[in-house]
This record gives structure tokens, sequence and C-alpha cells, in this order.
């Protein structure tokens, strides 16, 4: 089959992500090893048009998440994520870099690397770097050129456009790069040997001597960092984990069956309060997602929200995780039992940054708002 080029009025992208989700999942365990990578996968997001569907429609893409879309790249987000956590990974870093394209790109970076996409490229988002070592754009006799590393780069050796923050020349804050990259160039996956999300291709991009155009410079200096996008974005990431979190209570559920044990209220009581937080995270994931597109409250709420919404959704997939250890017992800790390996990637993923920052940012927002606390949330505040 040939590429395909979506179109807004035309391309159903949960559908297709549904189908890359099926075919994922059968994948995945083949994938689990510290040199695996979802190489199949990501060309399925290529070949059915994932990759181009957060382009927007002009530009040869379906338009997925532009403004009230955004509960539609949830549940694709949710979907992929459902099939591979590591997919799922890759590919919110791809809608990240393609948003953040859309947000600071001169037309001309736009109409360019909207084509890249269309045309296959993996994007992926890599701002963390090692203490003294981290990416420096130096402007020199020849032109401007690299020096140091990212790490923790999901996709290190398969990302061909990388966008990369770098501290500007001569101090001039942290500008956004585009780097185009050739596949199993500069990445070092010696270190990536995890517990879990082996086949995400996380590692360590040394960009030393990489020549920088002006055209490679996305945005202003700083603009990375801009609220409330720079903390807002962290709910596409709990959409991923959404759909791991209901990967692990599908394999739960199918155990219990499988095995004649639905009949035991003390497994039912545990399918149930299972089943209560993966609809609390779905709604968390939804609700953020709308909160953030639809732009009614002030920057400061909608960052608070996000981060409340993230923590839910961590809250929701540990409850998940411990109940359907005990409730599947020493099996789901055994190969090739599909809880092993779909426990150790949701373990894995729900670590993000900040967690504990990401808690009390919030609570300080709240604490400091005026009316009550049904109107937190809402657009207008009597």
């Amino acid at each position: 089959m040939d590429q395909v080029t979506p179109r807004a009025l035309s391309y159903d992208a949960v559908a297709v992500a549904r189908h890359v989700a099926a075919t994922a999942a059968t994948r995945a365990e083949a994938q689990d090893r510290d040199d695996g990578f979802p190489t199949e996968d990501v060309a399925d997001l290529a070949r059915l048009g994932l990759l181009a569907a957060p382009v927007p429609s002009w530009a040869g893409g379906a338009g997925l998440g532009e403004e009230l879309g955004a509960r539609r790249l949830a549940a694709v987000l949710r979907l992929v994520g459902y099939g591979s956590l590591a997919l799922g990974r890759l590919y919110e870093g791809h809608v990240n870099a393609l948003q953040l394209v859309a947000r600071y790109g001169t037309p001309e970076q736009r109409e360019r690397l909207f084509a890249d996409a269309c045309n296959g490229h993996l994007f992926g988002v890599w701002n963390t770097e090692p203490l003294g070592s981290g990416l420096v754009l130096e402007d020199g006799a020849d032109g401007m050129r690299l020096t140091g590393v990212k790490t923790f780069a999901s996709g290190a050796g398969f990302v061909t456009r990388a966008l990369v923050t770098s501290r500007g020349p001569g101090g001039s804050g942290t500008v956004m790069l585009v780097i185009p990259l050739t596949p199993g160039s500069r990445a070092d996956l010696s270190a990536w040997q995890p517990h879990g999300m082996r086949a995400s291709a996380t590692g360590t991009l040394d960009f030393a001597g990489i020549a920088v155009a002006a055209e490679d410079i996305l945005g202003d200096p700083d603009d990375y960092f801009r609220q409330p996008d720079f903390s807002s974005g962290a709910w596409r990431f709990a959409a991923v984990q959404l759909g791991g979190i209901e990967s692990v209570f599908d394999a739960w559920r199918e155990h219990l069956a499988a095995t004649g044990r639905s009949g035991d209220p003390h497994q039912l009581a545990r399918l149930g309060e299972g089943a209560i937080a993966v609809e609390g995270a779905r709604l968390w994931v939804e609700r953020a997602a709308e909160t953030v597109s639809d732009g009614v409250l002030p920057p400061k709420r909608v960052v608070a929200f996000v981060n409340l919404a993230r923590l839910a959704v961590e809250r929701a997939g540990l409850d998940v995780l411990q109940l359907a250890q005990r409730s599947v017992g020493l099996q789901g800790f055994l190969r090739p039992h599909p809880l092993e390996r779909l426990s150790r990637d949701l373990a894995t993923y729900l670590r993000q940054p900040g967690p504990d920052r990401a808690l009390t940012a919030a609570a300080e927002e709240i604490l400091n708002a005026r009316g009550m606390a049904g109107d937190l949330w809402e657009g207008a505040v009597p």
C-alpha cells in the first residue's frame, strides 16, 4: 500500500490509530529487548498517514490536534499507547515537534518541515542533557556549529528530524533547532538497559560539529519555555500513559476470564476498583486536552489543571498495576504472560520528571484562586 497523505475531511485518524494499535500489540513482545525498536510500526505510522496527520490540512495533513480537535488527538495517542507504549512515546514526541513548528516556525520552515513529515520523516523533541556537556550553538568564522550532547533521547538513531534545545551564541538564551539526522548516526544506546520501555531506543546523541544555518533555528530565544505551552503539553504523554493503563487492565481482565476466576467476589471487587481508576484517568485526559485547546482559562490555571491531570493519571496507573498484580499473582511476573511486559513498560513510562513540583505548583494556584471550588476550572467566574 502506498503512503497515505491524509486530508482533514476524509481521514479518520482514530480508526487508523486503532488499526496501528492492534498490529503493534502483536509485535511488542519481539521488540522487548535492549536493541529493540518498533521499526515496522513506525513504518505503519508513515504508510497509514499518522506521521502526517498532525500537519495542518493546508500542508497535506489532517490537522490532528488543531483548534477543537484535541479530543481526537487524545484518542489517537491513547490508542497508539495501548498497542505499544514505546511506539506511543515516539509518536507523542513527533506530535510535539510538529506542534512547535506550527507555533513558532516561519512560513518557509512550516512548509519545508511539514513536507518532511508528510514524506515519512520521524520527528522527536530532545531537551535533556548532562550537566556541563549540553548543547551549545557556537558562532565561528566558518558559521554556526553545535557542540555537546542530548541524553534520554527517545528514538536516538531513528529520528531523522530532531527538535532540540541549545544555548545560543554569546549567552543569547535557549534556542530551538530542527536538525536533520541520518538514521543510525551519532547515537549511543549502550546505557539504555531499562526495566521497561526497552524498545524506545532512548539514548545519547552527540551533535558535535553539526553545522547550523539560520533556517534551522525555530522561533526566538526562550520560546520553548513559554507558558502555558511548555507545561500544558504534559497532557499528551498522559494520554499515551492512559493507553498503557488500559492495556494492563485488559490483560488482567482476560486473565480472570481465562482462568475461571470471574465469579470470585474479591476479584470482582478489585476489577471494579480498577475500572474506576481507568475511567477517571480517561476523563482527566480528555478534560485536560480540551482545557488546553479551548484557551478559556488564564495560563497559570491551565498549567495547574494539566499538572493535576498528569498526576491523576499516574495515580490511576499505579493503582491499576497494584490491583492487577494482586489479582493475577505470580503468573503476572513471569514471561510470557502479557502482564509481565505491559507492567514493566507502564511502570517505567509513568516516571515523568518533576511530579512533586507539578503538585505543589498546582496547589499554590488553587490556594490563591478566588471563588468556589466548582468555579476553578470554568471560564467565567462569578
